[in-house]
């Protein structure tokens, strides 16, 4: 039986502030763990000791059921944590059964709650690292990847160029970055995130992963060269207030392996934009569906 909590506490401006740390973690044996908080985790995310936390449930001791074989990994978007990226996500899964782990990556600003800034095949790098971490402490022999704007992309390096493929069943990304935005959009991310005055900073040397994200840019020219990788499924989520992947259509792929999903075909009221996609109950039911399309449910909207 698949568990779907409401979310708490969520307001415009805690959604525009989904990019930051979270509390310890707890045991992966709890009967159900409350959702995050958006407005809880924009707090947190001024206080140092979140820098590095995990979000509620990931990372605890866990050996995947028959049920679900795959320990998920959370793969966090560009200036974000794994904690702000993922503290609805990751108490969802759990509750649904999942192993869950998540990690920080691609920092360049040290001693900040920053992360995913570096250069993408080098955060890929780090992922590979952290999913040979993963099989080895479940015994697993692969992953599903969920990740959120550049998270959603960046596995796709992972999976064509560093052996991924071998390793990945399934890769759902809330709002991907895959075939780029704007400057206008990295602009946007950055004042949603009430980042506006240090952007000078953030899209310098700092965040290379910015420059890679440009639409045409060169990297992005070569990902997707080969869009998709078979035996490897592609679970896209997406909705038309994305103001940073845009036009929302971007974040699309397509192949015989790849199911795109747009909240406002099964919610047309639904408005999260691209920070608040992933504390969105939709969202948040599409993603067990996608991890497992054999016991998947119908989506209510709320």
């Amino acid at each position: 039986m698949r568990n779907r909590r409401g979310l708490l506490g969520l307001s415009v401006l805690a959604a525009s502030a989904a990019v930051v740390l979270t509390a310890g973690v707890v045991p992966a044996q709890a009967a159900t763990l409350p959702l995050g908080n958006e407005a809880v985790a924009f707090l947190n995310s001024v206080n140092p000791l979140y820098y590095q936390a995990s979000p509620l449930g990931a990372n605890v001791p866990c050996h995947p059921s028959a049920a679900h074989p795959y320990p998920v990994v959370l793969v966090e978007g560009t200036f974000a944590s794994m904690y702000n990226s993922f503290e609805a996500i990751s108490p969802d899964l759990v509750n649904n059964g999942y192993c869950v782990y998540a990690f920080n990556y691609g920092q360049t600003i040290p001693f900040s709650g920053f992360y995913a800034m570096g250069d993408i095949p080098a955060s890929a790098g780090q992922l590979a690292t952290e999913v040979n971490h993963v099989l080895a402490a479940t015994g697993a022999s692969k992953v599903d990847l969920v990740g959120w704007s550049q998270g959603g992309m960046m596995p796709r390096y992972y999976i064509n160029d560093l052996g991924g493929a071998a390793k990945v069943n399934t890769l759902v990304g809330f709002a991907p970055s895959n075939y780029g935005t704007t400057l206008d959009g990295l602009q946007g991310l950055i004042t949603q995130l009430g980042l506006a005055g240090v952007t000078t900073a953030l899209l310098s040397t700092a965040c290379a992963a910015c420059s890679q994200q440009l639409q045409g840019s060169p990297f992005l020219t070569g990902l997707n060269q080969a869009a998709t990788a078979p035996g490897v499924r592609y679970v896209v989520i997406e909705t038309t207030d994305d103001e940073v992947v845009t036009p929302y259509t971007s974040a699309f792929l397509s192949g015989p392996n790849v199911t795109n999903i747009l909240v406002q075909n099964q919610c047309p009221a639904d408005t999260s934009d691209h920070v608040a996609l992933a504390y969105d109950p939709v969202a948040l039911h599409d993603v067990t569906n996608a991890l497992d399309p054999a016991t998947a449910t119908p989506v209510t909207c709320g």
